[in-house]
């Protein structure tokens, strides 16, 4: 069950098994309390086949989940691309310099290029990801402040004279 809020704020950008993953981030960026529901799963009548693709469904489900890192914690996506080029980096530079050590030389120049340009990606990768994760604080506090800016629809139901749901101990209540 969705709160009124909830529902009004959910910008939802995709559809199938993806958005579960979408709600589950949104619900999460508002700090919301979420809790799971138990549910039966029959069987499957014979001679009926299923319309899911193990394979298919879950490179959707990661692909939404890696987007939706990046949009959120972009700061842990693009810095584990700056280590990634980093390693590679300094894996490539060490016998470069080595070798420039013992002789005085850098007979391996394209090795030498690449290496630098590896640097130079972890650093801007590093410097994006600090920057838009400035970017995605500031877009997560409007997001909340929206949030909190939606009416809940208690305040109508009680003017029209409804009833508002009880909450049972340790449970939030239901929105309508």
């Amino acid at each position: 069950v969705f709160p009124r809020r909830f529902v009004k704020s959910f910008p939802a950008v995709s559809g199938g098994f993806e958005i579960e993953t979408e709600m589950s981030v949104h619900a999460s960026q508002l700090k919301l309390p979420v809790s799971e529901m138990a549910l039966d799963y029959g069987r499957r009548p014979e001679g009926s086949s299923s319309k899911l693709s193990t394979f298919r469904d879950g490179a959707r489900i990661l692909w939404m989940f890696a987007m939706l890192v990046k949009e959120t914690q972009p700061l842990r996506f693009f810095g584990t691309f700056a280590l990634f080029f980093l390693a590679a980096s300094i894996g490539l530079m060490i016998p470069v310099l080595v070798e420039f050590a013992e002789t005085g030389l850098v007979p391996r120049m394209p090795t030498w290029v690449l290496s630098i340009g590896m640097l130079l990606l972890a650093m801007l990768s590093m410097m994006t990801g600090f920057i838009l994760d400035s970017v995605s604080r500031g877009r997560a506090e409007q997001k909340r402040i929206f949030y909190l800016s939606i009416s809940s629809g208690r305040a109508e139901r009680q003017a029209a004279g409804q009833a508002l749901p009880k909450s049972e101990p340790g449970k939030a209540p239901r929105a309508a």
